[in-house]
């Protein structure tokens, strides 16, 4: 039997954020991941940290996503100065390219809503194609237009995920991998928790297991109806620095490949990569940006986003059982640093934030997914 202050349950980049934010509170921490061979999001991410057009229907979402964007680089200088691992975090700003005329101006309504919610700290500008191509110079003729906002960047989403388990490490967090959880449940005045023939206690635990949530946050009282939702990624060779900002479908990353990808599929637990949507994705890029058909594709993947029926996260204490929590959510990197530097210090037995509220798990009798594809980043 193995004891610590908190079990995270799940170490992609959720619950390794929480894992490392714990650690910095300085409480004892054991990180239970399953391993990349189950269905790990956190291996696919497109890796912006995104704010723009994320939180249509409920405003503490764009507030939230908003704070995060703010706190990241406290997050980068945290795992340089921990790591030695510079995650690569470009705040320019970012654009989301509109084909059509129509597009162009649902585009500008969606924005004006949420500045309306959110106040002026919620910046954005409508470029029409000359201006978006000051920003973005190789952007083709058939592109109406784009919004920019100042909010949003992108990081290096492997060198994070790296540097937040080499963080954890070396803050003394356990990490144990290829850990099947199959059992949480209340021993004494904590928790036991159980993966084959090993088992931990703890005084908290965290359920962070993305898709898994499903079936283990039964155990501590809770019903969390996540479901995958499939997303393919194309990957060019390495070309010298093209693109100033990223937008909602193309990126270039700081090792100087290309990445495109912009796909929402209903799909079920099916992560292989489908030869027409990768089409469609490349043809729509060629559309955006035309140099971009003259490189040679060098990969292509597929991941499962975690998705809940509104496409908004979980941040939820089981009433029944206090101490136990089920936390979920698809943007992993838009998110990290709220998750490391204000989720945790309430996990840990702080105050809640005010600022997820909005979060909890009883809202899922009304909803319905609200955000656009092209912002669930």
């Amino acid at each position: 039997m193995q004891t610590s202050d908190v079990v995270v349950v799940g170490a992609g980049l959720l619950g390794s954020a929480v894992a490392y934010g714990l650690a910095r509170q300085g409480v004892s921490v054991t990180l239970l991941d399953e391993g990349d061979q189950v269905f790990r999001a956190s291996r696919g991410n497109f890796g912006l940290v995104w704010v723009q057009g994320k939180g249509v229907g409920k405003p503490d979402y764009a507030r939230w996503s908003r704070g995060s964007a703010r706190l990241w680089p406290q997050l980068a200088a945290a795992l340089l100065e921990d790591t030695g691992v510079d995650v690569c975090l470009q705040q320019r700003g970012g654009l989301h390219l509109c084909l059509t005329e129509s597009e162009f101006l649902e585009r500008q309504a969606r924005l004006q809503e949420l500045q309306d919610a959110v106040g002026a700290d919620y910046p954005f500008e409508m470029l029409d194609l000359k201006a978006a191509r000051t920003l973005l110079p190789a952007l083709g003729p058939t592109v109406f237009g784009a919004s920019y906002s100042p909010m949003d960047g992108h990081v290096n989403p492997l060198k994070l995920l790296g540097s937040l388990h080499q963080a954890c490490r070396q803050r003394g967090v356990a990490i144990h991998t290829r850990q099947h959880v199959t059992t949480v449940a209340k021993q004494g005045s904590g928790f036991e928790v159980q993966a084959g023939t090993q088992r931990w206690q703890a005084g908290r635990v965290v359920l962070a297991a993305g898709l898994a949530n499903r079936t283990l946050a039964p155990h501590i009282g809770l019903q969390v109806p996540v479901a995958p939702n499939r997303g393919e990624v194309l990957i060019t060779e390495r070309l010298p620095p093209v693109l100033s900002y990223p937008n909602n479908l193309i990126r270039q990353t700081d090792e100087g490949t290309i990445q495109v990808g912009d796909s929402m599929e209903e799909a079920g637990y099916d992560d292989n990569v489908s030869t027409p949507v990768l089409g469609n994705i490349a043809a729509r890029a060629v559309r955006c940006m035309p140099a971009l058909g003259e490189l040679r594709l060098v990969r292509s993947w597929a991941a499962l986003r975690v998705m809940t029926p509104d496409g908004f996260p979980v941040y939820q204490e089981s009433d029944s059982l206090p101490g136990a929590f089920v936390i979920t959510c698809h943007s992993g990197v838009t998110l990290a640093a709220q998750h490391a530097l204000t989720l945790a210090p309430w996990l840990a037995g702080g105050d809640r934030p005010a600022g997820i509220n909005g979060f909890g798990v009883n809202r899922f009798c009304s909803t319905r997914p609200t955000e656009g594809p092209l912002d669930a980043h």
